[in-house]
């Protein structure tokens, strides 16, 4: 997969210096608006007239530029988690999700397991970011825990993991947030006009407009600044989902590669497409990251250009069309079987390895608790696989602990939920009546 790594970091390398390009000449446009001011520049006979406006709007983007690219950067995994309204959480709060993690850690040979977060959202979703194999993180939504079983969790847990594996995640986080800038300013830019009609910017610069002659030329810059604030998060938004498609499509194959289960995935999509979240949990910045982008679900009209997903649809044919097979040629051959939309994309390096170790889809993981799982690297262990009823009261359990519930277990059988408010040492058992003591925060 090493032509893959290095394609990847040569296409973000591009797609940064366009989308830099772009957030300059929108920083321009919209200084020069508010400010349409001119400074008369004497070069011998000649009068060069520097638009002041225009330059200390450039100024400001590429200083927003600056210390968004730092930030992302160093620590986008975390602005990503946090503007997603994740919490990271360790093993003991969810071992069954850690142990998935930990599997396809191993399998997609990563040296370091990814950091671990939880979206109280009970909408069915899950994205990576980062900036590499040692510095990522993974991110689920409350409510994909409590719907899927372990074969699908598993399979999406894999496409994230095929994300960090492929070097995606740090594409993914810059160019996120990058968009986030882009839409920052115009959305500032257009309530600025909304508000206050820039009054005040026209006043202040009649004088020196006049003088220059170049009033005419104001008008059109203003009006080249608001058709530029309403197109350019589209334009930013269709370079970034140009080379999203790609990547799905690779992490699809990763998942069915490193699960050896095609249809674990292929089942997690279709349940996730009923209800991948809305507007008002997802933002647009951070809505193409999703495995599932909330924003295209249902939405089957969508062109090539509008979309940042592939339809649901074809990925799921496509993973069912691998037949008894879990490599890359085998998705590339299902690929090309169902008619997917231009060439497969599957690097050759994967290709010549699984035709020279060739790769057999395992079987649906059992109900029960087993050993030596098949799913993953020989010597993992697995757990018992929860019914629908203790995966929804596992997760209800997670979201107490995050909102630091403590737990008394009594005897018959009950487990007291009780607040972090809760001010008495005991509390009374509904069931039997005994009192409890009350675990103290920890």
């Amino acid at each position: 997969m090493f032509e893959l790594i290095r394609a990847n970091k040569r296409r973000s390398m591009i797609l940064m210096i366009i989308m830099l390009a772009l957030l300059l000449f929108v920083g321009f446009a919209i200084g020069f608006a508010i400010m349409p001011i001119y400074e008369p520049i004497y070069l011998g006979d000649a009068v060069l007239y520097m638009p002041i406006g225009g330059m200390i709007g450039l100024g400001i983007a590429f200083l927003i530029w600056g210390v968004q690219a730092v930030a992302a950067y160093s620590s986008g995994d975390r602005l990503l988690m946090a503007a997603a309204g994740a919490r990271e959480i360790q093993k003991r709060d969810h071992p069954r999700l850690f142990n998935v993690v930990e599997e396809m850690t191993l399998a997609a040979q990563l040296p370091k397991m990814p950091k671990v977060y939880i979206i109280e959202d009970m909408s069915l979703n899950a994205f990576a970011a980062g900036r590499d194999a040692n510095h990522a993180a993974v991110a689920v939504t409350a409510g994909l825990l409590s719907k899927l079983n372990r074969d699908q969790l598993q399979g999406v847990i894999a496409h994230e993991i095929a994300h960090i594996a492929n070097r995606d995640v740090l594409f993914m986080t810059m160019a996120g947030i990058m968009v986030g800038s882009i839409i920052m300013l115009t959305e500032v830019f257009l309530r600025m006009m909304w508000y206050s009609s820039l009054s005040g910017s026209r006043r202040y610069s009649s004088r020196r407009s006049s003088r220059s002659g170049n009033g005419k030329g104001q008008v059109v810059m203003m009006i080249v600044a608001l058709v530029l604030a309403i197109v350019a998060p589209l334009l930013a938004q269709m370079l970034y989902f140009a080379c999203s498609r790609r990547r799905e499509y690779l992490a699809d194959a990763g998942g069915a590669v490193y699960t050896r289960y095609p249809e674990g995935l292929a089942s997690a999509l279709e349940v996730i497409a009923g209800n991948p979240g809305d507007k008002e949990s997802v933002s647009k910045a951070t809505a193409p990251m999703y495995i599932v982008n909330p924003f295209e679900a249902g939405k089957r009209s969508l062109s090539a250009l509008t979309s940042t997903h592939p339809p649901i649809e074809e990925r799921v044919r496509i993973l069912r069309g691998m037949g008894g097979g879990a490599s890359f040629a085998d998705y590339a051959s299902a690929w090309n079987n169902v008619g997917g939309r231009g060439a497969a994309h599957v690097p050759a390096s994967a290709m010549a390895a699984a035709a020279a170790a060739p790769q057999a889809a395992r079987a649906a993981s059992p109900p029960e608790a087993t050993t030596n799982a098949k799913a993953g690297p020989p010597g993992t262990t697995r757990q018992a696989e929860p019914t629908a009823r203790e995966r929804q009261r596992e997760t209800g359990d997670l979201l107490r602990r995050m909102h630091h519930y403590r737990f008394a277990n009594c005897d018959c059988g009950i487990r007291m939920k009780v607040p972090k408010e809760y001010p008495k040492p005991k509390v009374k058992c509904v069931r039997c009546g005994k009192m409890l003591d009350v675990p103290k925060q920890a």
